[in-house]
């Protein structure tokens, strides 16, 4: 377990509090919540990039073929992890 310690404001300290946003609950709620708009917002930014860089999309089997070497990447990787490490999230 990781001990996290933040300072505010004392007035958004007590915001907070009143909001029901300091429990360790909801906490976790909080940055799971912020993990997964961070994760959605990546491949927009992606396509973004390769929009700007004047790249010509991706056949549908070219994407495919992409999709499944990132999948197999990803599985050969995660087995190379010893269980317990908090490593073997995705």
């Amino acid at each position: 377990m990781t001990k996290i310690q933040i300072e505010r404001p004392d007035a958004t300290a007590k915001a907070a509090q009143a909001a029901g946003l300091l429990s360790d609950s909801a906490h976790q709620e909080l940055l799971e919540d912020a993990m997964r708009r961070r994760a959605g917002r990546r491949p927009l930014d992606v396509a973004e990039r390769i929009h700007n860089a004047g790249l010509p999309p991706l056949s549908m089997e070219e994407t495919d073929a992409e999709v499944k070497a990132i999948r197999t990447a990803r599985r050969t990787h995660q087995g190379s992890r010893t269980p317990g490490d908090g490593a073997d999230r995705s």
